[in-house]
């Protein structure tokens, strides 16, 4: 879906398809088939932004076979979908029965993750839409916060990052299309904060290497929306993409049934770092269920978990999302005389993790959920001043 800003700039809003687990390039293909396309019939569009995330193998097949890329390239054409924005983050095994801390590997400690991040841009430029000349990839913090050997492996991931941003370089000059990456700040990462990432970016030193928002990440860390962007504004660091997510919040944890409804949230699949802000700062855990057992965090202050709750529906009392840090965020990023992002993206990906009674049981549903969660972010960008284009 696209915008125009009032200063005159197209605003981008997809949804990113890592909800639907794909490693191979016929997942691909088959995901926009299936999903993509009816959720963008139940929004009466002619065209659906989707924010891609392809799996090292699919991403693998694409910049290695040509007709592969034309294949996909057409494909998103007849099913009247585009893409300006790739999830980089998770490598492989997205769709696996548990994920927890392998969505940290390979890290940027890892050339791996060089030569695949380089793939995904190379893939990128050629989808982009005809009358777009920018694309932008968000990808993990660096690594997580016990990966480091005595800053060994940051000067490793630093000087990845430098290379890749001569290699984007190199490819804006060989087909004017101009791809740049954001580095996503997340609970129990080195770069956990927005405020994390401004040294490392700031060292890297590349205007194709920025930071990616995640709303449901600030939310989870307690950032205070604005303040936080007005510090990523001073150090001049781009905000490459925005991912518009909410997280879950529950104001009095030291309650039976707050800490009952909790525990229905706390599943196998995806790591739920919890975080209670405290006068002496923020105190956490990994995931939710450690933060459940008891002792490991302070129940006296209001609880924050990373988990993905849909945008348009927070869980039911005594719980709530953090949906207002969402809206204050946005209205930060593109509310004002000039947007700060052009790209936002839609990523609720643990619809299947949600407590039983609340997934959708069938695909259809999830396609109903998903057009409703992109019809608020719809709202807000025109109670914004945007306006939606065709």
């Amino acid at each position: 879906m696209r915008f125009r800003h009032p200063d005159g700039t197209t605003v981008h809003l997809a949804y990113c398809t890592n909800v639907h687990p794909a490693e191979t390039l016929d997942g691909v293909l088959a995901q926009l088939r299936d999903h993509c396309e009816a959720v963008r019939r139940r929004l009466g569009r002619d065209r659906l932004g989707i924010g891609l995330w392809l799996a090292a193998d699919a991403a693998q097949a694409l910049v290695t076979d040509p007709s592969a890329l034309r294949r996909l390239r057409t494909e998103l054409d007849h099913r009247g979908l585009e893409v300006v924005t790739l999830n980089g983050f998770p490598y492989e095994g997205f769709g696996a029965e548990q994920v927890k801390y392998r969505v940290y590997r390979p890290d940027w400690g890892d050339l791996v993750r060089l030569e695949h991040t380089t793939a995904l841009a190379h893939v990128l430029a050629a989808l982009l839409p005809g009358d777009v000349t920018e694309g932008s990839i968000s990808t993990l913090p660096l690594f997580w916060r016990t990966a480091d050997d005595d800053g060994r492996r940051a000067q490793t991931a630093h000087a990845a990052l430098r290379t890749l941003g001569r290699r984007l370089d190199a490819l804006a000059e060989l087909t004017g299309r101009s791809i740049r990456v954001g580095l996503e700040p997340e609970p129990g990462c080195t770069v956990e904060t927005t405020g994390d990432a401004i040294a490392p970016l700031t060292a890297i030193g590349h205007d194709r290497i920025g930071i990616c928002v995640d709303t449901c990440h600030l939310a989870t860390s307690f950032e205070d929306p604005h303040t936080a962007l007005d510090a990523i504004g001073r150090a001049r660091i781009p905000v490459v993409k925005s991912q518009l997510s909410a997280a879950l919040h529950a104001e009095h944890p030291h309650l039976p049934d707050v800490r009952a409804a909790l525990a229905a949230f706390d599943e196998p699949r995806f790591l739920h770092q919890t975080r209670a802000a405290t006068t002496a700062g923020l105190r956490g855990t990994d995931d939710l269920g450690e933060a459940l057992r008891g002792g490991a965090l302070p129940d006296g202050t209001p609880w924050r978990a990373h988990f993905h709750v849909p945008l348009h529906a927070a869980p039911a009392a005594p719980l709530t999302s953090t949906l207002h840090v969402l809206k204050a965020a946005l209205a930060h990023l593109v509310g004002g005389p000039h947007p700060l992002t052009r790209h936002l993206e839609v990523e609720t990906y643990t619809w299947q993790a949600l407590p039983p009674e609340l997934r959708p049981h069938t695909s259809a549903r999830l396609a109903d959920g998903i057009a409703a969660e992109l019809t608020l972010a719809r709202d807000l960008l025109t109670d914004l001043g945007l306006k939606e284009l065709p």
